[in-house]
């Protein structure tokens, strides 16, 4: 089942998804979407060679997949970030 969003989540989506310090988590966090979910996302709103050059960067990056963190990463957020309320989109 593909989930609609509206043209801010999107964005906040793909937004997250690029930053190498978000982890998947916390997008499913936010979002309710799977690392998959968040995939097929970026493959429908990109353009072929940018998917591919994202795809590339976040392959195996410990940054993007919680469980691969050292234990002194414990948050979704830099420590000076307002914390994450669990809206749908951050307040910017």
């Amino acid at each position: 089942m593909i989930k609609e969003f509206t043209e801010r989540e999107l964005d906040r989506i793909i937004e997250m998804a690029w930053e190498d310090r978000t982890p998947f988590e916390a997008i499913t966090f936010q979002f309710g979407i799977t690392e998959q979910e968040t995939i097929e996302v970026m493959r429908r709103e990109m353009k072929p060679s940018s998917f591919r050059m994202w795809r590339k960067r976040v392959q195996g990056r410990a940054t993007k997949h919680a469980k691969l963190r050292t234990n002194e990463i414990d948050r979704f957020r830099c420590s000076r970030q307002r914390s994450i309320s669990g809206n749908k989109v951050s307040k910017r």
